[in-house]
């Protein structure tokens, strides 16, 4: 194997080891830590070779493809990071990338959902599906998700026992294997007990017929074991067509959007938000009061007096200026 190769392999697998670092993360440093690493292989270059010249030249390459801001920063951070394992393991005696500033990152105020459409999309998940099992497991899944605002990987791999009991607070492990608390609403709680009585009289049948019984809440004959991300990708894509929500709107990352903004449109703290979305930093949590005060501005251009009379006298205009 060459010797980058060796590199990569070694800053992955001490990521995953020793920082906990989840499987979606060890995949994207995967992807591109090896673009990086194809692209010296054309210059002639190494990673034990290349210098800072060569790592902003090729920050400007990617620049060239296109590449998004957010997705060149993403590149630049795996570098550095690759880097700065070379230099502890004595590999290199120093970090090429670290005095590289980065291509900085575009704010885009996340996309949400009003609190009617996700009435429809939970209404839709209670009724569109064709059998009892899969609105069961269907309204339990998006009844789950806009209680307690966890991630899709969060969500589906989500270990049957922590939801047993009837429980008040689900205990979730997330990014780097830090675990938190989240209350769960009584509609939830409810769905979650639905889906139970199905899951385990199903969970019974197959242990009978000599089959292992499932460690998730949302199993699956596949490979992992559970219910997969991309299958729910597609899942709330058809519950919004279902509910008259446009499918551009809707993903399950929404749905957490909705969660944090609906909380704290309703009085929530910043700092329990924070804690219930489990970010590291409650800088990353902020966001969502942009996109509340975006809101807002939204409403009062719609709805106040002044704005409802100014378009009314814009129409008048319009439409006197056309007779």
């Amino acid at each position: 194997m060459a010797p980058d190769r060796h590199w990569i392999n070694g800053f992955l697998e001490a990521q995953s080891a020793e920082l906990g670092a989840a499987q979606n993360t060890i995949n994207a440093y995967a992807r591109d830590l090896n673009d990086y690493y194809t692209w010296l292989s054309g210059k002639g270059l190494t990673l034990a070779s290349a210098g800072q010249n060569d790592v902003e030249a090729y920050l400007i390459w990617c620049d060239a493809q296109g590449l998004a801001k957010s997705t060149r920063a993403r590149r630049l951070s795996a570098i550095r990071q690759l880097y700065r394992f070379a230099f502890e393991e004595r590999l290199r005696n120093d970090n090429p990338a670290i005095r590289i500033k980065g291509p900085g990152r575009d704010q885009r105020l996340p996309k949400t959902l009003s609190e009617a459409e996700v009435d429809l999309l939970l209404e839709a998940a209670r009724t569109s599906a064709r059998n009892e099992r899969d609105r069961r497991r269907n309204t339990c899944l998006m009844e789950l998700l806009y209680a307690t605002g966890m991630r899709v990987t969060e969500l589906v791999s989500l270990p049957v026992a922590a939801a047993r009991g009837d429980p008040r607070m689900l205990l979730i492990r997330g990014k780097g294997g830090k675990e938190r608390l989240v209350p769960l609403s009584p509609p939830a709680r409810d769905a979650l007990a639905g889906w139970l009585d199905l899951r385990d009289k199903a969970e019974d049948a197959a242990r009978a017929d000599g089959h292992a019984p499932s460690a998730f809440l949302f199993p699956s004959n596949g490979k992992l074991g559970h219910l997969t991300r991309h299958r729910f990708y597609t899942l709330i894509k058809e519950l919004s067509v279902f509910a008259g929500v446009s499918p551009a709107k809707v993903t399950p990352h929404t749905l957490r959007h909705a969660f944090a903004t609906h909380l704290l449109a309703n009085g929530a703290d910043l700092r329990a938000i924070q804690t219930l979305l489990g970010h590291a930093d409650v800088a990353t949590t902020e966001i969502y009061t942009h996109v509340l005060d975006e809101r807002l501005k939204e409403l009062v251009l719609e709805h106040h007096p002044l704005a409802t009379a100014a378009r009314r006298n814009a129409n008048g205009k319009t439409s006197s200026d056309g007779q």
